[in-house]
């Protein structure tokens, strides 16, 4: 539980954006809907959901969102994508559509769809470094993590060994979708590090 009032964004073009916000409040943070480039002022963090990332990338820079964003990712601000989220902040993409690009970030190489279309969803529970219980885990036509550069390290794997998160430095990326579980634990990580980097600022 946080004992300020961080401010979160949660980029809100398209995907589940009332779940993230909703966990964000439960957590004590300020969730705030991010449309424009002015809606990215004075943010202590960001969500980049799950939905369908070429149409997100698209909106974002019809929006005007992509080099703002880019630019707030270099400097540090602590993001955490899921899903499309997470091919979002991505390097590096395979089976990306033409033209198709990322805000980058981490230094990994995402496999859109890699687990098949919607009926092959499915849930689980996942072993997640620095998280003492397992994290429920729900996968919607989701990507796959096939390279992890010496910038990122992988924090959970499938029982194949397939990656489906990272960390690097403020950057947080889940294969899956933990907000459809309710599991609010990635979304404090998260939080934890906004604080840490605000107390670091005010210093």
């Amino acid at each position: 539980m946080v004992t300020s009032a961080l401010r979160i964004g949660v980029l809100a073009l398209q995907g589940d954006v009332r779940e993230h916000a909703a966990i964000l409040t439960s957590l004590g943070a300020e969730a705030v809907a991010v449309r424009r480039p002015e809606q990215l002022a004075e943010l202590d963090g960001l969500v980049i959901p799950g939905g369908e990332s070429s149409v997100i990338d698209k909106l974002s820079r019809i929006f005007g969102l992509r080099d703002p964003l880019r630019a707030l990712i270099a400097e540090g601000l602590p993001v955490y994508g899921t899903c499309a989220g997470l091919i979002l902040l991505a390097d590096e993409i395979e089976g990306a559509i033409d033209g198709q690009l990322t805000f980058g970030g981490l230094d990994v190489t995402v496999a859109r769809n890699a687990f098949g279309g919607q009926v092959e969803s499915f849930e689980t529970e996942l072993q997640v470094e620095g998280i003492e219980d397992p994290v429920a885990a729900t996968f919607i036509r989701a990507p796959l993590i096939t390279r992890v550069g010496p910038k990122a390290r992988a924090i959970a794997a499938l029982a194949d060994g397939g990656v489906v998160a990272v960390e690097q430095g403020n950057l947080l990326g889940t294969s899956f979708h933990p907000e459809m579980n309710g599991e609010t634990r990635l979304h404090a990580r998260l939080l934890e590090v906004a604080e840490a980097r605000r107390a670091a600022l005010a210093a």
